[in-house]
């Protein structure tokens, strides 16, 4: 079943460096002062945390920052009542972290396992969009295109790629608006 699109969903997509999150702090910065940024990192390591303070530099030191990378439903149902806008950066990082929290060792991961966490991607996913939905206002997604290179050499990447692909899809259905940013030039492509 395909979702029904939802004119608050606007979805930027590209590749590593891509200009997407610069472009998505754009959109965010049109809607006002008032915007709720979502971050889904974990700061799990020099690299990420150097990353994060860089996103965090960037963007105005005035929108109230929320970090969480499930339960979006449950998390911003309050949070969006007094905002003009919600910016989540980004949905790759949030199914990676669902990734492991479903299955700690995903190099050793069996069928079963993939299932288990596409369901619960899926549900998140779900989620997400329901809130959105919901809210009245718009929803800047940030999301990662990460099958447009070579298929990976190992099983879990490879799973990885697949399960972002058809979230991406599902997500990009429900979406009003999608942006393909390519070198840091955005593309309208929905």
């Amino acid at each position: 079943m395909e979702p029904e699109v939802s004119s608050s969903i606007i979805l930027v997509t590209g590749g590593a460096r891509s200009g997407k999150s610069t472009y998505a702090e754009k959109l965010a910065k049109e809607y006002g002062k008032d915007v709720l940024y979502v971050a889904t990192a974990i700061p799990f390591d020099d690299e990420m945390k150097l990353r994060i303070k860089k996103h965090r530099e960037q963007r105005p030191a005035n929108w109230e920052t929320v970090e969480a990378y499930k339960d979006m439903d449950i998390l911003l149902e309050d949070k969006c009542r007094n905002k003009k806008a919600v910016l989540l950066d980004c949905i790759t990082v949030m199914i990676t972290n669902i990734m492991f929290e479903v299955c700690p060792d995903f190099d050793k991961i069996v069928q079963e396992d993939m299932v288990a966490v596409e369901e619960v991607v899926n549900l998140q996913m779900d989620r997400l969009i329901a809130v959105a939905r919901n809210s009245g206002i718009p929803f800047i997604l940030v999301t990662n295109e990460i099958g447009m290179g070579i298929v990976p050499d190992n099983k879990s990447a490879r799973l990885f790629r697949d399960i972002q692909g058809r979230a991406n899809q599902k997500l990009a259905s429900a979406a009003k608006d999608v942006y393909l940013c390519v070198s840091g030039i955005p593309v309208k492509i929905k």
